[in-house]
C-alpha cells in the first residue's frame, strides 16, 4: 500500500514519550509508525524538529454575539486559519445562548455560521444564559446527548451571570447528564460595587479595570464555585486562571479528592496589570477577565502548572479590534473601563508562548508541553482517543516544531481578525513550521496551504474527567 503522506526522521513527542520514528498516514487517520514507514505520495523530511499532536484549544470565542454595537474581530474562516498557523488542528468555541432564546435554535445557527468555513476542525461547548425549565428539563440534556458534553456558565457580566440558585440547578442537570461544568469564577455584586466606587472617584482609565477586580474576588467566586460542586457532587472545570489565590482554591479541593480542575492561559505567563497603564487608550488592548496580576502571581501560574493543578493551557481568544468604533476604542469605551469589549487574541500566539517560556525555559518537558496543549483538552471534552496524541488510528493531526527556531511574535505575520497583538514585539523559541489537519497540510512556513471548509464540526462523546 502505497500512503498518502509519510513524515520521516522526525522526533516524535506525545504526553508520555519522546522517540524517533517515521509517521505513515492514510487519508485522514495515522496508518502506521516505524523507524521506517513505507512509499508515500508525499514526503516530509521532518529531520531537526519536533513531531507532536496538533493543539487544541479548548476555550476560544468565534463569532459571537456580542452588546450592541461591539463585534468580535474573528469569524471560524479567520479564526481557524489563524489557530492553524499557530500550530492546532482542533478550536473549541462557545455557543452562546441569549437570554429569552431557545438554547436549541442558538446551537443550530451557531454551526451554520461555522460550516463550511473552517480551515481545521471545531467542536462547541454551550454557554448557558438562560437556564429556564425547558432548557433544564428538555432542551440541554437532548443537547449534551448529541455530543455538546460541556457547557460554560458566568458568575458575573449583566448578561450572562447567573444567581447560586441557577448555578446549582445548572449543575444538577451536568451531574444527571454526565456533562463537565465550566465556570468562570468573578463575583457580579463585588465587581459592580468596585466599579461604580472607582468611576465615582473618576479613575476610569483601562488600567482601573484590573483594580476593580482584584485576586480577592476571583477567589471569593472560586469557593463558592467548588462549594456548588461539592454540594451538588459534579466534575467541574474552573476556566482561565489568574494567579495563587483562585490556583490555590483548586488544588485545595483536588488535594480533598473533589473532582475539580483548572485551566490558565499565556496572559497569565506572560502578561501584567502593569500593561494596561498604556497611554492614550493603549492600556484597553490588555483588558480581560480576569485581568493579568503580577510577576508573583506568574510564578504562582507556573507552580499551579507543574504540580498538576493545571489539566489544560489555553488562549481564551476573544479578539476585538483596536482602532475601531465596534471594537476596544468605541465611544463609550473611551468614557470608563467599563464599557472597553472585554477579551484578547492569542488563539495563534498560545503555543509558542508555552513552548519558549515552558520548554525552551526548561520549565516544562516537551511531553509535559504536549499534554497541555493537546492531550488533556482531548481527554477533558470528549475527543480522546480520536484526537490529543500520535498513535495508529488517531486523527492525522500532527504539528511540525522547530524546537530553536526564534520568532518575534509580531501583527505584521499573524493571520486572526484583530488589528494588533497583546504580545507584540515578545521574542520566543520554539515555532511551529508545519500543520496537518486530519491527513491534509494546512499551513507550511506561516502559509495558510489547506482550503477552507476542510474541517468539520464535530459532536464528542462524555469526558474522560466525567467518568
Amino acid at each position: 500500500m502505497t500512503l498518502d503522506l509519510a513524515i520521516r526522521g522526525g522526533t516524535i513527542v506525545t504526553a508520555t514519550d519522546i522517540y524517533k520514528a517515521d509517521i505513515g498516514i492514510s487519508g485522514d487517520k495515522i496508518a502506521v509508525i516505524a523507524d521506517r514507514v513505507g512509499a508515500a505520495t508525499r514526503e516530509i523530511d521532518a529531520t531537526g524538529l519536533y513531531v507532536m499532536p496538533g493543539g487544541i484549544d479548548s476555550h476560544v470565542h468565534v463569532a459571537q454575539p456580542q452588546g450592541p454595537g461591539i463585534t468580535l474581530a474573528d469569524d471560524f474562516a479567520s479564526a481557524t486559519a489563524s489557530a492553524a498557523a499557530g500550530g492546532n488542528t482542533c478550536i473549541m468555541p462557545f455557543a452562546l445562548q441569549q437570554r429569552g432564546t431557545s438554547l436549541r435554535q442558538s446551537v443550530e445557527d451557531y454551526r451554520r455560521t461555522a460550516e463550511g468555513e473552517c480551515h481545521i476542525d471545531t467542536s462547541f461547548h454551550l454557554i448557558i444564559s438562560d437556564p429556564t425549565s425547558a432548557v433544564l428539563g428538555q432542551e440541554l440534556p437532548a443537547l449534551v446527548k448529541d455530543g455538546y458534553t460541556s457547557f460554560k456558565v458566568f458568575m458575573t457580566y449583566d448578561d450572562l451571570v447567573l444567581n447560586d440558585r441557577q448555578l446549582l440547578e445548572v449543575f444538577e442537570v451536568a451531574r444527571n447528564e454526565r456533562a463537565l461544568v465550566m465556570v468562570h469564577c468573578e463575583g457580579y455584586d463585588t465587581i459592580k460595587f468596585m466599579t461604580e466606587r472607582l468611576e465615582r472617584a473618576g479613575k476610569t482609565e483601562p488600567y482601573y479595570h484590573a483594580v476593580s477586580r482584584p485576586e480577592v474576588i476571583e477567589r471569593e467566586a472560586t469557593h463558592r464555585a467548588i462549594s456548588h460542586a461539592e454540594l451538588i457532587d459534579v466534575p467541574m472545570m474552573v476556566v482561565h486562571v489568574s494567579g495563587r489565590e483562585a490556583m490555590e482554591q483548586i488544588r485545595w479541593a483536588q488535594q480533598r479528592g473533589l473532582k475539580v480542575f483548572g485551566e490558565t492561559c499565556p496572559q497569565y505567563i506572560t502578561l501584567t496589570a502593569e500593561d494596561l497603564k498604556g497611554l492614550n487608550m493603549e492600556g484597553a488592548k490588555y483588558v480581560c477577565s480576569p485581568p493579568p496580576r503580577d510577576t508573583a502571581s506568574q510564578a504562582a501560574i507556573w507552580e499551579g502548572i507543574t504540580q498538576g493543578v493545571f489539566q489544560t493551557f489555553s488562549s481564551d481568544h476573544c479578539p476585538f479590534r483596536y482602532d475601531a468604533t465596534d471594537g476596544k476604542l468605541n465611544e463609550k469605551g473611551r468614557t470608563s473601563f467599563r464599557w472597553v469589549p472585554n477579551g484578547i487574541p492569542g488563539v495563534e500566539t498560545r503555543l509558542p508562548i508555552l513552548f519558549s517560556e515552558g520548554v525552551s525555559k526548561g520549565r516544562i518537558t516537551p511531553q509535559k508541553f504536549v499534554e497541555l496543549s493537546s492531550t488533556n483538552h482531548a481527554k477533558m471534552y470528549g475527543l480522546y482517543p480520536r484526537k490529543g496524541s500520535i498513535g495508529i488510528g488517531f486523527d492525522a493531526d500532527i504539528a511540525l516544531w522547530d524546537p530553536n527556531r526564534q520568532e518575534t511574535i509580531r501583527q505584521e505575520i499573524l493571520h486572526h481578525g484583530s488589528d494588533y497583538t497583546p504580545w507584540e514585539g515578545f521574542q520566543v523559541t520554539g515555532w511551529p513550521v508545519m500543520t496537518i489537519a486530519r491527513g491534509t497540510v494546512v499551513m507550511e512556513d506561516g502559509e495558510i496551504v489547506g482550503a477552507k471548509g476542510h474541517g468539520q464540526v464535530l459532536s464528542r462523546q462524555e469526558s474522560d474527567y466525567v467518568r
